[in-house]
């Protein structure tokens, strides 16, 4: 038996990122700059970084990539032996709004994370395209790296992704993207400034506490979920507090009765609805505001489909996968041992829609991304 640890990547190359580095240009930015360095000589380094980040996911199963035709992609993939599909292609040479129309395009397609080749320029593009919606990793390629968002080098990159296609846990961070003046810079100043933030996979780090020598202490984990999650509400939405005992620690961080087998909803910090069926509760929510905080039930890693039936498929359609919030311990989820969330909510379409890459929150201002399947192997 094989876990299902398929991972839908995107993969986008700026081939012009860092082109001036080498001829003195401090930069790339703007045609007139990639033109210059293109006269001085310069050759495109930023294909061949990405080649090198993907060389580590050749033969790691189950993963699919898609791409962008060209040096925008294709021939990073193609030189790194891996199979692909190319969604889409740009005249030559490429742009920031074919950066951002890409990197969107890529979304769509249905990319679960975008792995980007480029500088901070790069960066700003990604967070026009994709904000946060969509986690992303860049492989350094460009002269001025100042955003948070890059692993140290191309094989890092390579190695954080076949890490976390292969099941393993890996945290999921909110980086900051920051870019500076070029023209200042070539003037000797550095004038960086916040631009955005996108969401970046880093290395799972597993919560040290003194009383247990270095493993998570389970009790206290589980609080640091609950107080999060309390202190995370926001105003004048709905908030369906799904069964299990994770939720109901929730529940009792904002001093509230809680159906421990039951959903309840909490709105502005008050209890609307108590142990709800799943029309009362899309009666109630109508068309506001809603957001739903759910846990892993069983042993067996269920999401949907086991005991939480009050989430039928018209009301999850109603919530949308981005305002389901899941709470599990870094513990609770490594017992799984590899194996994906599950999810069974009797409508076939809707269970396939819901698999892929999923947040899971596993303490204070801390996630994780894990996998959600319609099954718990794959044979």
């Amino acid at each position: 038996m094989k876990v299902d640890q398929s991972l839908c990547l995107g993969v986008l190359v700026n081939p012009y990122a860092g082109l001036g580095g080498s001829v003195a240009l401090k930069g790339s930015d703007g045609e007139a700059t990639r033109e210059e360095a293109l006269r001085r000589g310069a050759e495109p380094q930023a294909p061949s970084r990405m080649t090198r980040a993907l060389k580590p996911l050749a033969g790691v199963s189950g993963l699919r990539v898609l791409t962008w035709a060209g040096e925008m992609g294709e021939q990073s993939c193609r030189d790194a032996g891996l199979a692909y599909r190319v969604v889409g292609e740009s005249a030559m040479p490429s742009s920031p709004e074919d950066t951002r129309s890409a990197a969107a395009a890529l979304q769509a397609a249905g990319a679960e994370l975008i792995l980007f080749a480029g500088g901070d320029g790069t960066a700003r593009d990604l967070v026009d395209a994709v904000g946060v919606a969509l986690p992303v990793l860049g492989v350094p390629a460009g002269c001025k790296m100042h955003s948070a968002v890059y692993a140290i080098n191309p094989e890092a990159a390579g190695s954080l992704l076949a890490e976390l296609a292969s099941g393993e846990l890996v945290a999921l961070h909110d980086a900051e993207v920051r870019d500076i003046d070029e023209d200042a810079f070539r003037e000797g100043v550095v004038r960086a400034r916040h631009y955005g933030e996108l969401q970046v996979p880093a290395e799972a780090r597993y919560l040290q506490q003194v009383k247990c020598g270095g493993r998570e202490v389970e009790d206290l984990v589980v609080t640091e979920v609950a107080a999060w999650v309390a202190d995370s509400l926001e105003d004048d939405t709905f908030y369906l507090m799904g069964s299990g005992s994770t939720v109901a620690v929730v529940m009792e961080q904002l001093g509230l009765d809680n159906t421990l087998l039951g959903v309840d909803v909490v709105r502005n910090h008050e209890v609307v609805g108590q142990d709800l069926g799943a029309r009362e509760l899309l009666a109630l929510i109508g068309d506001q505001p809603a957001k739903a905080v759910i846990t892993v039930i069983g042993g067996q890693g269920h999401l949907f489909g086991r005991g939480n039936q009050q989430f039928s498929p018209d009301l999850i359609r109603r919530l949308g996968k981005d305002n389901i919030q899941v709470l599990a311990t870094r513990t609770k989820l490594k017992t799984l041992e590899g194996r994906p969330l599950v999810v069974d909510t009797g409508d076939a379409d809707l269970d396939r829609e819901l698999c892929g890459l999923w947040p899971v929150t596993t303490g204070y201002e801390d996630q994780v991304l894990y996998r959600v399947s319609t099954e718990a192997v794959d044979s």
